[in-house]
């Protein structure tokens, strides 16, 4: 059953104060806490609500510990008191997984007859032709990053500090972890508290350096 604690800080201010922890305090991340980062971080949006985010939660010393070993040995893996596989399951456009989803909207009065019908005939089709991506792992990890994403806004807002990492080998990670070949990790998220020194921030650019107006490459301003 999820509490419902509230966040100790705002939107705005946890997007503004989320940084890379480079280091961690051994402080543990409370159950209720934890609980309340995957709860609201999976409320993330995915493509027909497929959903194909799969995580492997790490919190014994050891798993953390195995898991550095094939990520180059970067220290914040084995200090952060939880650490995510995040991973993409190729299998997410099965009909098993249609068949669920349909199930999970129906229960919350979400999923007229019509549009199930609608999935279970457009789907198959979808992820056969993919005309808006080049590979399925390419499609899960748009939405398994949209998902971490969430997670590391929603832990910034109860003041739990994250670090997103691409840094590993991926066939050694799943073999450890025993991930079907079907699962794609496609990065490790830290989550705990972060040690001094703390990151600054690297700024980013400015929207008219980044967004066009109306087609690639043409001005845009506010």
């Amino acid at each position: 059953m999820t509490i419902d604690l509230q966040p100790t800080t705002g939107l705005k201010d946890s997007i503004e104060q989320r940084r890379a922890a480079r280091a961690f305090l051994s402080d543990p991340i409370p159950e209720v806490i934890l609980e309340q980062i995957l709860h609201l971080g999976l409320r993330s949006p995915s493509g027909y609500n497929l959903q194909p985010w799969r995580f492997v939660v790490l919190r014994e010393q050891q798993s953390k510990e195995t898991l550095q070993n094939f990520a180059f040995n970067q220290t914040q893996i084995a200090q952060a008191p939880v650490v995510l596989l995040c991973c993409g399951d190729r299998t997410a456009g099965n009909s098993d997984n249609i068949e669920a989803v349909i199930k999970l909207g129906q229960a919350n009065n979400a999923m007229p007859e019509t549009f199930a019908e609608y999935m279970r005939s457009q789907i198959p089709s979808f992820f056969e032709h993919h005309p808006s991506f080049e590979s399925l792992e390419a499609w899960t990890n748009r939405h398994t990053m949209l998902a971490v994403a969430h997670l590391m806004i929603v832990a910034k807002s109860f003041g739990v500090d994250s670090c997103p990492m691409e840094g590993f080998v991926g066939a050694q990670v799943k073999t450890a972890f025993n991930i079907p070949d079907t699962v794609d990790v496609c990065c490790i998220l830290c989550l705990g508290y972060a040690d001094k020194p703390f990151k600054a921030f690297g700024g980013r650019f400015s929207p008219e350096q980044v967004c066009f107006g109306e087609t690639y490459g043409a001005a845009f301003s506010l």
